[in-house]
């Protein structure tokens, strides 16, 4: 077999390994990223990407239909097909030419195939041909393999053959009628892409509807999925599931109910992609979450390093913040971190330091793009009374601000802040309406920055945009009668 040596090799091609090497390369190093499938991940082909483009069309239908001239302009429906069609250029029709172009330009070596640990900074990369190539690297492997769907062990779900978050994505058909189960993101998500595209969704969900959200945003969506004819089932599980001989999908529920339709969505949540890593090589745990220390190197049970420190695991595999954006986040930090070892320079891991991935627990940002959407960054109410702050925190109805009374006819929405009252600081953030991810970004800086409130107020939003919502929250938390750090121009 031959055998070739780089500085760090990546397993793993998906965004948050492309950024790895990006950031290796850019730091003078030299790398090699194995891909199993298409270079660019679950995010280009199956999720972010495809997903959003799912979802938008329905959403320029609604925000079109809520102005009332606008609305006179547009008559018919969604044309699922020309929706579909779309979805496709943004998966690049599943070819993954240009993506390649992209690591070639960064120069950054691309090997195909299933890459295996097989001893210290030692990989074998299988291709399907089967072929085999060894490859080393003189100072880090970087596992950025991702998660996948996860289904439950249901009776009878995994011979139904069901949707996952893959098929949900990459459908070639609207199928009359849908039943997703699961109540999170890609649940209520592609419950409102499918309905909207003309499909009688019946949603399912052990947990609720969005339970990690403020109650009153994922209030909102529920009643909107409601309203587009969804049929919730918010806190039952499911019992058993087959598929008859015409091609329908019986599931049965845990209170007897049985629900028939043409396809099912199993939207359950995430298994990370490590069952065919190598990893009983070195010592771990074939299809376990790899746990990391600050700098993102991975670590033993009992939180000692493997080896002598080789080992990086960036993005979801980590279970830290199962995003995209957060991946990425982190491949940057993975990245610098290698080439400041490599080059025996110091290693910033202070609490906002280059080095250590600090917003995955402090300031993860997300946006649902529901109906309406979510945005929110930081931590719940709940959240942060759970892990022991003293806070407070206000609410304001996003409906009442000049620019979002603008934007649409009976605009609805809500926003709420979350205070540490000792610091007198930004610690959470949520908003929900339509359009409302944009605002993210503002909360962001002021949760990152932590940004004294009294500060905030120099933070003059232009008059009028849905922006004034943070004036609005600065008033509401100065007036409230029980404030006990009030602070200038609550007034």
């Amino acid at each position: 077999m031959p055998e070739d040596t780089y500085d760090v090799i990546v397993i793993g091609a998906g965004p948050v390994g492309e950024n790895v090497a990006d950031r290796i390369v850019q730091g003078g190093l030299t790398a090699a990223i194995v891909e199993r499938e298409l270079v660019g991940g679950e995010c280009s082909y199956w999720a972010c990407m495809p997903t959003k483009a799912l979802l938008r069309d329905a959403a320029a239908l609604r925000a079109v239909r809520s102005l009332p001239a606008a609305a006179q302009a547009v008559t018919g429906e969604l044309d699922p097909a020309a929706v579909l069609r779309r979805r496709d250029s943004f998966a690049s029709h599943w070819d993954d030419a240009g993506q390649v172009s992209w690591l070639v330009g960064a120069g950054v070596a691309l090997l195909r195939g299933q890459g295996r640990i097989v001893a210290d900074r030692t990989v074998e990369v299988s291709s399907a041909a089967g072929a085999a190539t060894t490859v080393h690297a003189r100072h880090a492997v970087v596992v950025a393999t991702g998660s996948s769907a996860f289904v439950p062990p249901v009776p009878g779900l995994t011979e139904t053959a069901p949707w996952t978050s893959r098929q949900a994505a990459s459908a070639h058909a609207v199928p009359a009628r849908l039943t997703i189960v699961g109540g999170g993101v890609v649940g209520t998500e592609m419950a409102t892409a499918y309905s909207a595209l003309g499909a009688r969704v019946t949603l399912v969900s052990r947990d609720g509807i969005l339970p990690t959200v403020e109650p009153f945003a994922a209030a909102r969506v529920t009643a909107a999925l409601e309203k587009a004819g969804v049929e919730l089932y918010p806190t039952t599980a499911p019992a058993e599931a087959r598929r008859d001989g015409t091609g329908a999908v019986h599931l049965t529920l845990a209170d007897g109910t049985t629900i028939v339709s043409d396809e099912i969505l199993v939207a359950t949540g995430r298994t990370p992609n490590t069952t065919d890593l190598g990893l009983e090589r070195i010592g771990l745990a074939p299809g376990d979450w790899l746990r990391v220390d600050e700098s993102l190197r991975v670590v033993d049970a009992e939180g000692a390093v493997v080896g002598d420190g080789w080992l990086y695991a960036a993005g979801d595999v980590n279970r830290r913040a199962l995003l995209t954006h957060q991946g990425k986040y982190q491949a940057r930090a993975v990245g610098d971190t290698i080439v400041a070892r490599a080059r025996g320079t110091e290693v910033d891991l202070s609490p906002w330091g280059r080095h250590a991935a600090t917003a995955d627990d402090r300031a993860v940002t997300q946006v649902i793009f529901s109906d309406p959407e979510i945005a929110a960054v930081g931590l719940t109410l709940r959240a942060a009374t759970d892990t022991g702050l003293d806070v407070r925190a206000v609410e304001y109805d996003l409906g009442a601000v000049a620019g979002a009374s603008l934007h649409a006819d009976g605009y609805e929405g809500r926003a709420s802040m979350v205070v540490d009252v000792s610091r007198n600081v930004l610690v959470g953030f949520t908003v929900v309406g339509p359009d409302v991810a944009e605002l993210l970004q503002a909360a962001t800086i002021a949760i990152v920055g932590e940004v004294p409130l009294e500060r905030l107020w120099h933070a003059v939003p232009a008059y009028p945009t849905m922006s004034e919502i943070w004036l609005r929250l600065l008033e509401t938390y100065g007036r409230d009668a029980h404030s006990r750090t009030p602070f200038p121009g609550a007034r």
